[in-house]
């Protein structure tokens, strides 16, 4: 199965330390939804990444190919089901084809907030990584 991320998890060595079976597979694009900061997380000391749905915006992001034993690990960091959604949804690859993923979204998406410069930069080097 396809994940796509969008935020911290663009960090290979992350995803590889909770999913040691993860694959980077390609970089992709989520059309219809936005980026942005919201909440407080200790770990950041700021605003995280959340994606929400905005027609005519895009999310640019990364795909790995996730087996079934690592996503109870995947939804663990993710926190789902408690404060995330897992959904489906339809990527597109740099030549335009369609391809099926899954992605998480926060329950509560509470106030728009900022995120802390070492956040930026966790999400700035996984962009680079992943040829963004």
């Amino acid at each position: 199965m396809y994940y796509f991320a969008y935020a911290e998890n663009l960090d290979r060595r992350r995803v590889a330390r909770c999913c040691p079976n993860a694959k980077p597979s390609f970089s992709a694009t989520l059309p219809n939804f936005q980026l942005f900061f919201t909440g407080w997380s200790r770990e950041w000391h700021g605003g995280v990444a959340a994606i929400r749905r905005v027609g005519r915006e895009k999310v640019m992001g990364g795909v790995y190919e996730i087996v079934q034993d690592d996503l109870a690990r995947l939804d663990r960091q993710q926190g789902y089901p408690a404060s995330s959604e897992r959904i489906k949804v339809t990527v597109f690859t740099d030549t335009g084809d369609a391809v099926e993923a899954f992605t998480y979204v926060a329950r509560d998406k509470g106030k728009d907030s900022r995120p802390s410069h070492s956040y930026l930069k966790v999400l700035q080097q996984g962009y680079i990584d992943w040829g963004l």
